[in-house]
């Protein structure tokens, strides 16, 4: 089954964060990536924590982005590097085993770096126009992510202008899950958007069934 991921912006919230992903979690949320670049280490930590505890409660997963450091204080589920990051290869040895470390990718190539590097997933995009990518990088589209479906043997999660209108048809171009930001952090009501969105996800599934 599609995994659904909710990559954190609490700038968008209608409501505390925390608050926000508990909602979420109740709506079916698997995964929740804490992406806050502006705060201090500090300040992520004492947050990671909170989240912790919350998403834990849920059976779900805590991704923590870049901070590898947070993610080994907080014992966060893995973390999430960008392309310029870290190599997973060294992102394992400050991790250990058992955790999960994904890439963000824009390309086969980069795809395939992040296999052979040991990652445990990655996210390709941007798929759509978003504007936190407007004018750095072309959308790939849903054609992009079947080419590079063909070639990757680790889950690829689709990142990038995904909504509820879009989630079916990403899931059935080959999409091992979808990663949104403002199709549930700025909703009013994060349960309701993560249940519609699992909902078109599941309906993906299914016509990528009959194909």
């Amino acid at each position: 089954m599609a995994t659904l991921t909710v990559i954190t912006d609490r700038k968008l919230c209608t409501r505390p964060l925390p608050e926000a992903i508990r909602e979420a979690l109740t709506g079916g949320a698997d995964v929740v990536q804490l992406r806050e670049k502006d705060l201090s280490a500090r300040a992520l930590l004492d947050l990671a924590r909170s989240l912790k505890q919350i998403v834990s409660g849920a059976h779900a997963k805590l991704i923590i982005n870049h901070a590898i450091d947070v993610a080994v204080a907080a014992d966060a589920d893995g973390v999430h590097l960008g392309w310029r990051s870290l190599s997973p290869e060294d992102a394992r040895k400050a991790l250990g085993p058992g955790k999960l470390i994904g890439v963000s990718v824009h390309s086969i190539e980069e795809m395939q770096k992040a296999e052979y590097g040991g990652a445990d997933y990655v996210h390709y995009g941007p798929l759509f126009e978003t504007p936190s990518k407007k004018g750095r990088l072309e959308p790939v589209g849903r054609e992009g992510l079947r080419e590079l479906k063909r070639t990757a043997s680790i889950p690829v999660t689709a990142v990038g202008g995904i909504d509820e209108e879009r989630a079916a048809a990403v899931v059935t171009a080959g999409a091992d899950g979808i990663a949104v930001i403002s199709a549930v952090m700025a909703s009013p009501n994060p349960q309701v958007a993560v249940k519609r969105l699992k909902r078109e996800m599941e309906f993906g599934e299914m016509k990528a069934g009959h194909r």
